[in-house]
C-alpha cells in the first residue's frame, strides 16, 4: 500500500516550468498528438460588465463549439474576474476541473453551452488576467505532464480567450483593472516570475478578433494554440550517467505509428514497383522444335493478347501453328499470363490438353498444337518481363 501510495505522489506532482527540449523531441511530440487526434480545450470567459458577451460573440462561440471542436476533445469551462472561479473537481490530476468529453451528440453541445456564462457579473470590477493566464497555463501543462508520467498520448492545446485585457502582457500594471492589491502587479513577485516562466517554455501561438459589444465597448476572443508539449527534468546518475523523461516516453509512444509509418512505406514503395511493372512490355518470342529460329512477336501489355493459329484482328500478333483456326490465345492481364484455349482445335501444356482458362508460370513455356494427324508440333515460348 505504501509503494503505490508514493507511485501516485510522484505521478501527481505539481509542475513546474523545466527544461527546454531541442527541435526533434518536439516534433516527435507532435506526430503523437496528431497520431491520436484528442485535444484540450479550455473556454476562458471574463466575467467582468466590460465584456458582456452580445449576440455576435455568442455566434462565433456557437461557431467554436459546433464546427472546431472534434469528437474526443476535452473541454474545460474557466470564468474568470479578479480570481478564477472556483473549479468542479479540481485536482493535481484535474486541475482546471472535471472536463466535458466532446462529441457531436446535441446533448453535449447544450451542456457546453449551460456552461458558458454569457451574462457578465455587474458586482465584479476587476479582472486579473495575469492570474487567469498562469491558473490555465500551467493546469494544461500538468494534465500533459500527467499523461507523460502516466504514459499516455500528450495533447494539442488551446485557450479561447474572452476578455478586454490584454494577454501576454509582461506586468500586470499593463491593465488598469488589475486588483490594486495583485502580485502581479510586481514584475519580480514569484507569481508574476512563474507566470512569465510559463509563458516563456510553453509553445504559444496566438490569434484574436475584436468584437463591440452592446454598449458599444470593444473585448477580444482570442485563440492561444499551444503545440503539444511536455516539460524535461533530467537529472544525474551515478557511474556519470544522465536520466531524462521524455526520449524513454517517445520511444514507448511511437513504436505503433512507426511501425505503421514503416507498413506504410514499403507498402507504398509494392504499390510503385507493381505500377512501373505493368507499364512493362514484355518481350514474347517463340520457336519451334523443327527450327532454331526465334520469331519475337510485337511487344505484350496488360489487356492484350498473342493468338495461336490464325491471325485474330483482335490480338496485336499471331505465333503460327498447323491448322486454318485459332486454337488459343496467350492473354497477359496485369502481371499473370494466361493461355486460353477456343476448343477449335487441341492445345497442351505440361503434356496436358488445356480447356479452359489457365494461368501460365515461369518465364519458359512449351505448349504441344498437334496436327490433324495427332503428330506433335511444339511451339517454345520465352517470356520476357
Amino acid at each position: 500500500m505504501f509503494v503505490s501510495e508514493s507511485i501516485f505522489l510522484i505521478t501527481n506532482t505539481k509542475i513546474s516550468p523545466g527544461k527546454q527540449i531541442n527541435s526533434y523531441q518536439q516534433t516527435a511530440l507532435k506526430i503523437i498528438a496528431r497520431f491520436h487526434g484528442k485535444r484540450d480545450v479550455v473556454l476562458a470567459i471574463d466575467l467582468t460588465e466590460s465584456v458582456g458577451i452580445n449576440n455576435e460573440g455568442r455566434i462565433r462561440l456557437q461557431q467554436i463549439i459546433e464546427k472546431s471542436l472534434k469528437p474526443g476533445d476535452s473541454v474545460y469551462i474557466v470564468p474568470f474576474a479578479a480570481e478564477v472561479t472556483q473549479l468542479q473537481g479540481v485536482s493535481n490530476l484535474y486541475p482546471l476541473g472535471t472536463p466535458v468529453e466532446f462529441n457531436n451528440n446535441q446533448e453535449i453541445f447544450d451542456k457546453i453551452f449551460q456552461k458558458i456564462p454569457l451574462a457578465a457579473d455587474l458586482k465584479l470590477q476587476n479582472t486579473d488576467i495575469q492570474q487567469a493566464e498562469l491558473t490555465i497555463y500551467q493546469g494544461l501543462a500538468q494534465l500533459n505532464q500527467n499523461r507523460l508520467q502516466q504514459n499516455q498520448p500528450i495533447r494539442a492545446q488551446s485557450v479561447i480567450w474572452v476578455t478586454d485585457a490584454p494577454l501576454l502582457a509582461k506586468s500586470g500594471n499593463d491593465w488598469i483593472e488589475t486588483p490594486a492589491n495583485s502580485p502581479f502587479r510586481v514584475v519580480d513577485s514569484t507569481l508574476s516570475k512563474e507566470r512569465q516562466a510559463w509563458i516563456n517554455i510553453l509553445p504559444l501561438n496566438k490569434r484574436e478578433l475584436t468584437i463591440e459589444n452592446s454598449a458599444s465597448q470593444q473585448y477580444k476572443l482570442a485563440v492561444v494554440d499551444i503545440e503539444p508539449t511536455v516539460q524535461e527534468f533530467c537529472t544525474i546518475a551515478p557511474n556519470s550517467q544522465e536520466v531524462c523523461k521524455v526520449n524513454s516516453y517517445l520511444l514507448s509512444q511511437l513504436w505503433l505509428p512507426s511501425l505503421l509509418t514503416a507498413f506504410g512505406l514499403v507498402s507504398l514503395i509494392l504499390l510503385v514497383n507493381y505500377l512501373v511493372s505493368l507499364r512493362k512490355k514484355w518481350r514474347v518470342s517463340v520457336s519451334t522444335d523443327l527450327e532454331e529460329y526465334e520469331k519475337e512477336c510485337r511487344p505484350l501489355l496488360p489487356g492484350k493478347s498473342l493468338a495461336i493459329g490464325q491471325a485474330d484482328s483482335n490480338c496485336i500478333d499471331e505465333i503460327d501453328c498447323p491448322g486454318s483456326e485459332v486454337r488459343g490465345y496467350l492473354e497477359r492481364q496485369g502481371n499473370q499470363l494466361y493461355l486460353v484455349p477456343t476448343q477449335l482445335a487441341p492445345i497442351q501444356w505440361n503434356g496436358k490438353e488445356v480447356n479452359k482458362r489457365t494461368r501460365l508460370t515461369g518465364s519458359s513455356i512449351k505448349l504441344n498444337c498437334p496436327d490433324s494427324k495427332d503428330k506433335d508440333f511444339y511451339l517454345n515460348i520465352k517470356v520476357k518481363k
